[in-house]
């Protein structure tokens, strides 16, 4: 597959472009999901079904502190796909420039106060009892290498945004697969434990790391930057906030939900309840890749059309991306209605988790089919610079309704209430981003073209 230029953004057909745009953001985030699968299978059949209870409840602070670099990455790199169409080439590297400052001020100061209050974040989020423990262990090594993943966050997004999706696919497998070598050699031969698993984890971070920087000081980067593009700029500084708050606010509610919903199957259910959602949420990581890569390809091409003021070809790609990606999730929800059990046991051996999981699971993915429509809805906003609406219709499928159901349901049905949310707030938030997306394209994009 022929690495494209940013021009070929606005000139390729849709339908071509999305695949290329799409495929390799599949790929990596496949890889990126399997690696996460199979470090989770490993840790359950290595170390033990508490070890992934232990994971999951560490993983919402790094997620946050990581989803800085995410953020500070697509909020800049719809400013660099915009600027690129309307051949601004000076704000484009100013942009990245900024960018870099402000990965290395939020994530490292982040990371420092993560540390310092370990023992009253784990149990915050779920870690009690047994999980306590194992659960701090690899916190704190998993929170040396967050900063440098904060960068690779970053550099991903940007790397996408000049049309090389091929390398940003590298910058995601060579991670991946490094983590699972460096498991085996750690957990199964060392025998260093949760210790292993987390310094793995650490390590691929730094892979990447290298990766990326080779990246953007080769010739493979157009993005040439000097001493006086890092320096901060107020105008892009801005810009760079309120589009990447967008995703800061998704991850963070993603690290609230995760605390919310450990804490309750906690109280119903103890370890057994915690387990099983950290299953469901690996597949939901793991399943929906093709969905997400198809929304990470989308991006770039929306916002650069925009940008050069393309207008028909911003609504063809809407209408295609929906398309393609509510194809992909229809047959991940077959999937996984007929073949929870045999996932459930790719996990763990323990038989009161093996008994719970699957119809958990089954719950949890039974709007997939219309999921497309609200993630692609949510990320055209983004991609064209509306940053209001973009994060009031990422809230709405797990702050607005999730959260509010988890609390409600639970009184009338007990455990099964929390899982039954998952399908409710799918619904509800594809609705009114279905809604503000149509009046979007009849009002906007209509009447510019």
């Amino acid at each position: 597959m022929a690495n494209i230029s940013s021009q070929d953004l606005g000139n390729q057909p849709i339908g071509k472009l999305l695949i290329k745009q799409a495929v390799p953001a599949s790929i990596g985030i496949l890889v990126m999901s399997l690696n996460i699968l199979v470090d989770t299978i490993f840790v359950g059949n290595w170390i033990g079904s508490t070890a992934i209870a232990a994971i999951n409840v560490v993983l919402p602070v790094s997620f946050f502190i990581a989803a800085l670099g995410m953020a500070i990455g697509i909020g800049g790199s719809s400013i660099i796909s915009r600027a690129l169409g309307a051949n601004n080439t000076v704000k484009a590297l100013k942009t990245f420039g900024n960018q870099l400052t402000l990965t290395l001020l939020f994530t490292v100061t982040f990371a420092v106060f993560g540390l310092i209050y370990v023992d009253t974040l784990i149990p915050a989020f779920g870690g009690k009892g047994n999980i306590f423990d194992p659960a701090k262990v690899y916190y704190e090594i998993i929170l040396y290498g967050v900063p440098i993943l904060g960068f690779v966050m970053m550099g991903n997004n940007v790397i996408r945004a000049e049309g090389k999706p091929k390398f940003a696919m590298y910058a995601m497998l060579i991670p991946s697969v490094g983590n699972l070598v460096l498991d085996y050699i750690f957990i199964n031969i060392l025998d260093y434990g949760m210790a292993g698993a987390a310094w793995a984890t650490t390590g691929s971070y730094v892979v990447a790391f290298l990766f990326i920087m080779w990246y953007f000081l080769s010739d493979n980067s157009e993005l040439k930057i000097n001493f006086s593009h890092v320096k901060l700029e107020k105008s892009i500084v801005s810009e760079i906030a309120s589009l990447g708050f967008v995703t800061l606010a998704r991850q963070a509610v993603v690290s609230v939900t995760f605390l919310l919903v450990n804490n309750a199957l906690f109280n119903f259910g103890g370890e057994t309840s915690v387990t099983a959602y950290a299953i469901v949420g690996r597949m939901m990581m793991f399943v929906l890749f093709p969905v997400f890569g198809i929304t990470q390809g989308f991006i770039p091409i929306a916002g650069f059309n925009y940008g050069a003021e393309k207008y028909g070809r911003v609504k063809e790609s809407i209408y295609t991306a929906i398309k393609y990606a509510t194809i992909l999730g229809t047959i991940v929800f077959v999937g996984l209605m007929f073949f929870p059990e045999i996932i459930t046991k790719w996990f763990t051996s323990d038989a009161a988790v093996i008994r719970a999981t699957p119809s958990n699971m089954r719950w949890a993915f039974a709007a997939v089919p219309i999921l497309a429509l609200q993630l692609i809805g949510a990320a055209y906003f983004q991609a064209v610079g509306k940053a209001l609406p973009a994060l009031l219709l990422t809230l709405t499928r797990q702050a607005i309704f999730f959260i509010p159901l988890i609390y409600v349901l639970p009184l009338y049905f007990d455990e099964l209430g929390i899982w039954m949310s998952f399908p409710i707030s799918d619904v509800l938030s594809t609705i009114v981003t279905g809604y503000f997306l149509k009046k979007e394209i009849d009002k906007t994009l209509i009447d510019k073209i």
